[in-house]
C-alpha cells in the first residue's frame, strides 16, 4: 500500500489559475524576505525606522517597497492554496483563506501609513516626523481590527494545508511561522521576522514551482505575447499612477 504524498494534482480553480497563482507563490515570499533583510540592521520601533530613512532613504524605500509588494503579490497564491485545501476541507479553507487575505489587506494599509511617515521625514526631517507620528500612533482605524487576522490566518491556512495534504507537516509548520512576522506601522525587523519570511519561502516557493510545472507549457509565441501584454499594461499603469 503506497503512502500518499502532498500533491498539487487537483483540479485548477478558475481564479487565480495555474500561472498567476504559481507566479504569486514564486515571487511573493522572496520579496518579503528581501525587504526584511534590508532593514534588519536598524532599530525596531518607529523612531529608529524614521532615523534610518533619513540616513538611508534609498535602502529603506527599497526595503518597505519590496516587502509591501511581496504581501500584495501573495494574494493570488493564497487564493490558490485555499482552493486546493477546499477540495478536502472546505470550511477550513474558507476561513483560513479569508483571514489570511484580510491580513494582507491590513499589511497594505500599514504600508500606506509607512509611506506617509517617510514623506514626513523628507519634508520636515526625522525629529519632526517622529514627534508627529508619536502624537498620532495608535489612532483607531477599522483596519486595526484585523490584527488578529494578520497572525491567525496563516496558522489556520497551514493547518488546512497539512490536513488536506497540500503541504507536508514540515512545510505546513514553516507556513505557520508567518504568524510570527511583526505587524503594525513603521516596524523594523527582528530574528523572528527572518524566520517568518524564510518560512513563507520554504512553504510556498516549492508549491509555486510544482504549480507552474503541473500542466502543459504554452507555446513560445503565446508566452511571449502574454509577457509583452503584461509589460505594456505595467508601464501604462505606472504612467497613469504617476499622472495622479
Amino acid at each position: 500500500m503506497s503512502i500518499p504524498h502532498p500533491s498539487t494534482a487537483v483540479p485548477q480553480a478558475a481564479f487565480p489559475g495555474r500561472w498567476v497563482g504559481g507566479a504569486s507563490l514564486l515571487a511573493g515570499p522572496p520579496l518579503v524576505l528581501a525587504g526584511v533583510l534590508l532593514r534588519l540592521r536598524f532599530g525596531f520601533f518607529f523612531p529608529d525606522q524614521l532615523r534610518a530613512y533619513e540616513g538611508h532613504p534609498g535602502l529603506m524605500a527599497a526595503s518597505y517597497g519590496l516587502m509591501s509588494a511581496g504581501w500584495v503579490l501573495l494574494f493570488p497564491g493564497v487564493a490558490l492554496l485555499a482552493a486546493r485545501i477546499a477540495a478536502r476541507f472546505r470550511e477550513v479553507a474558507v476561513w483560513g483563506g479569508v483571514l489570511t487575505v484580510l491580513g494582507l489587506f491590513a499589511r497594505t494599509f500599514h504600508a500606506g501609513v509607512d509611506h506617509a511617515g517617510f514623506r514626513l521625514v523628507t519634508a520636515e526631517g526625522a525629529a519632526s516626523a517622529t514627534r508627529t507620528v508619536g502624537e498620532t500612533y495608535g489612532a483607531f482605524h477599522p483596519f486595526s481590527t484585523l490584527n488578529a487576522a494578520v497572525m491567525g490566518g496563516w496558522i489556520l491556512l497551514a493547518f488546512g494545508a497539512c490536513r488536506a495534504r497540500v503541504l507536508g507537516p514540515l512545510r505546513a509548520a514553516a507556513l505557520a511561522l508567518a504568524a510570527a512576522m511583526p505587524l503594525g506601522v513603521l516596524k523594523g525587523a527582528t530574528a523572528w521576522s527572518v524566520v517568518a519570511a524564510a518560512g513563507l519561502c520554504v512553504a510556498l516557493v516549492p508549491l509555486g514551482v510544482a504549480t507552474v510545472r503541473g500542466g502543459p507549457a504554452p507555446r513560445a509565441a503565446t508566452a511571449a505575447g502574454r509577457l509583452a501584454l503584461v509589460g505594456a499594461a505595467g508601464v501604462a499603469m505606472f504612467l497613469f499612477g504617476r499622472a495622479g
